[in-house]
């Protein structure tokens, strides 16, 4: 959480200048801030939260969309990146209640709706970085609208998630493998898009009550249990027989697969889920830099392992670092919820 504006900075090269804020992924920052706020009892994180959602307002395009890449003065819009702020949004219009975030949250909904096509999916409106025929991780995106659907009463919202996450499943093999679902090469997508798919769909069926995009979730979580070593290493590009393409780790793609199975665990009180978060973790922090004595590099999480992966090839990326913490929380609730029970 540092940059020039009140925004979350992208991150940090090796050795390079911290990086513009990143409006995206701020937006998903939020609600783990605020889930930080009621585990810790700091009302210090509720405040920061409160900043940058008001920040995402400030640089809401007019067309209610959020931009792609890093905060620049030539903005395009993205659908992707404008579903991850609905859910910044969301979290804190149900938390505060303010007028300012419903007025955004209402515009990015509008926006959304009307590019969607009648299959669910959002051929118009992608990011110009990521390859536009390949957007099936768009679920994560339907469900920051399902959010604000929720929190707002926009029953067009989370039909319209319904539907998105219908095409969704409509690309998945029965080995929870899914087609068309990268950023760049499809035949072998970044474990950080299919870990992206899995958290959509998570997050709708959980809404909506809808036990098939459970299921689907499911699906590929296990497979990917099945895929991970003893260790809690992961390939950070998976073919269609879900098998690893690629002899690195995606860290970001990792911490998002220990989120994933630790909501599972909340769901379905398997125990194999929770294993697999804690060794998932566990791998991460063997690879958590807490002692470097660069500001930009303590404490942050590189893309991928070895850092010269290639996601986020030697950099330190905001939101690797937010699914660690995240998940992080997550396996400490459960362990509380134990002890408790």
């Amino acid at each position: 959480d540092n940059g020039t504006d009140r925004g979350v900075s992208y991150g940090a090269d090796f050795g390079g200048p911290w990086l513009e804020s990143y409006p995206e992924t701020t937006g998903y920052i939020i609600p783990t801030f605020l889930k930080l706020a009621d585990y810790y009892k700091d009302q210090s994180y509720i405040r920061r939260a409160i900043e940058m959602g008001e920040w995402e307002c400030e640089v809401q395009m007019e067309s209610g969309a959020v931009m792609g890449g890093r905060v620049n003065p030539n903005p395009t819009p993205a659908v992707f990146n404008t579903g991850m702020v609905l859910l910044g949004w969301a979290a804190l219009y149900e938390r505060t209640g303010s007028p300012t975030f419903l007025a955004s949250l209402r515009r990015a909904c509008d926006w959304l709706l009307s590019l969607q096509e009648p299959t669910g999916e959002w051929r118009k409106g992608n990011s110009q970085f990521a390859n536009a025929n390949t957007t099936v991780y768009n679920v994560k995106a339907a469900w920051g609208l399902c959010e604000a659907g929720r929190v707002a009463g926009i029953r067009e919202a989370i039909q319209a998630a319904v539907c998105n996450a219908e095409f969704c499943l409509s690309k998945q093999s029965s080995n929870g493998w899914f087609s068309d679902c990268c950023l760049a090469d499809a035949s072998q997508p970044l474990l950080h898009t299919i870990a992206y798919t899995m958290q959509g769909l998570i997050g709708i069926g959980v809404i909506t009550k809808r036990a098939d995009f459970l299921d689907g979730a499911v699906r590929t979580a296990d497979s990917l249990m099945r895929l991970m070593d003893k260790d809690g290493f992961i390939p950070g590009c998976i073919g269609a027989d879900f098998r690893g393409t690629v002899d690195w780790c995606c860290l970001t793609g990792t911490a998002q697969s220990a989120i994933v199975w630790g909501r599972l665990f909340q769901l379905t009180g398997k125990p194999a889920y929770r294993e697999a978060m804690h060794r998932a973790n566990l791998y991460l922090m063997r690879r958590h830099d807490i002692d470097n004595p660069d500001p930009r590099l303590r404490g942050g999480i590189p893309g991928s392992w070895p850092v010269s992966g290639d996601y986020g090839r030697l950099k330190i990326l905001n939101w690797a670092t937010n699914f660690f913490v995240e998940g992080l929380l997550l396996d400490k609730c459960v362990m509380n919820d134990m002890e408790a029970d």
